[in-house]
């Protein structure tokens, strides 16, 4: 009976193994999810699913096997399922107020409700569009979808609209949790805390709850100890690649160097164009005004900081390869000669590409760069990849 839903997990590449799938049937077969669609998801969940990164997954693929009413006919789906009593009645005490099921009582109970629902199935023949009687859409009808009532049955729609259906199955509440989507704000400062060395500096501001308490044992009265808050010490130079192709990459690129800012209290930054030269700038609104010294740079920030790049690496191979081959100014040595520099003066280096790796292979620069950095040391902008990156930072 749940082969199906095996095969939904492995093809939403959820890692479930077959000892897994096991104990949630035993779950079931306990009886810990009789009647309780609730609890058939939850026990589901936690026996299949050991990374809260794939839960998102886990829901796409329990969407795909269960909440497929709408490529089915209504007809079909009532006669396969024998909805017992006991198990609308758990559902009104989940779903309902108080209000909401004297109104049902009042129309007959659950009992009237399922039975009239089957008797419209016999009666009506094809799609409804609003009205309050028949299975259809956009009306206030306690059967179908698009409409509104309070003890309603949703069939065939693929979100809700009032949040007043008996039971949602396709809801999506851990989208941003999937190492494969693109980051937000808040997940890149959740990849980056990765990359921490703490270090007490500072004032005297933050209670130090231990020393207190020793004090205060030793001396018999109450003797409050302080100490410097401890903060991530870690030293990080962000190059971040504007114009041109990094145009589409604007939003995430910001939300990144935000995170940054917020997560790095040594923190240096620059912006370069395609591929490192012999100038940067910190104003991108002034590159060509108020560029810095490259060698400068090299000289100034020492071997403690970790480096990090931030580029689609998608260019003319020549700017990476051959000297005058940058599209903006003549650059008397390539752009390998400079990427090379930046890596002997920062050991701990990184590059973060926006582009999604699967595209990597087909372009040439893209690969060009990865040979210079080393496979490990560019990956994509994802949770996954940003952590796998803050992993090889660390090293």
């Amino acid at each position: 009976m749940f082969l199906p839903f095996f095969d939904q997990l492995r093809q939403h590449k959820v890692p479930v193994s077959m000892r897994e799938f096991l104990a949630f049937l035993d779950g079931m077969a306990a009886g810990l999810a009789t009647y309780d669609v609730d609890a058939f998801y939850y026990l589901a969940r936690t026996s299949m699913v050991k990374d809260e990164r794939n839960i998102d997954k886990f829901d796409r693929a329990f969407a795909a096997a269960f909440s497929g009413l709408e490529n089915i006919s209504l007809d079909d789906v009532m006669e396969a399922v024998d909805i017992p009593h006991e198990w609308l009645e758990k559902m009104a005490e989940k779903h309902l107020t108080p209000e909401e099921k004297a109104e049902i009582e009042a129309a007959g109970g659950f009992d009237k409700l399922m039975e009239t629902l089957r008797k419209r199935l016999e009666e009506q023949k094809g799609r409804h569009q609003g009205g309050n009687k028949w299975v259809g859409t956009a009306g206030t009808s306690p059967f179908g979808a698009y409409g509104y009532n309070p003890e309603g049955v949703r069939i065939g729609q693929n979100e809700s609209r009032h949040q007043r259906a008996v039971k949602v199955w396709d809801k999506r509440e851990f989208k941003n949790l999937d190492d494969t989507v693109e980051l937000g704000t808040r997940n890149i400062k959740v990849a980056l805390k990765r990359l921490r060395r703490w270090a007490r500096d500072g004032a005297n501001d933050e209670l130090d709850l231990g020393g207190t308490i020793r004090a205060t044992a030793e001396h018999g009265y109450l003797d409050v100890k302080t100490r410097p808050e401890r903060r991530n010490a870690v030293k990080v130079l962000l190059f971040l690649d504007v114009g041109g192709s990094m145009d589409p990459h604007i939003k995430t690129v910001e939300e990144l160097f935000s995170a940054a800012k917020a997560e790095f209290k040594h923190l240096e930054y620059f912006y370069f164009h395609n591929c490192l030269y012999e100038g940067v700038w910190r104003d991108k609104r002034r590159r060509w005004t108020e560029q810095l010294d490259t060698m400068e740079v090299l000289r100034t920030y020492g071997p403690d900081y970790k480096c990090i790049f931030v580029g689609d690496a998608s260019m003319s191979p020549y700017e990476i390869a051959y000297p005058g081959g940058a599209n903006e100014h003549w650059n008397a040595e390539a752009g390998s000669v400079w990427l090379s520099r930046a890596r002997e003066q920062w050991n701990s280096n990184l590059w973060i590409n926006p582009i999604p790796e699967k595209y990597w292979p087909y372009t040439q620069s893209i690969k060009m760069v990865q040979e210079i950095f080393g496979a490990e040391a560019m990956v994509p902008m994802t949770l996954e990849g940003l952590s796998r990156g803050m992993k090889t930072l660390t090293r």
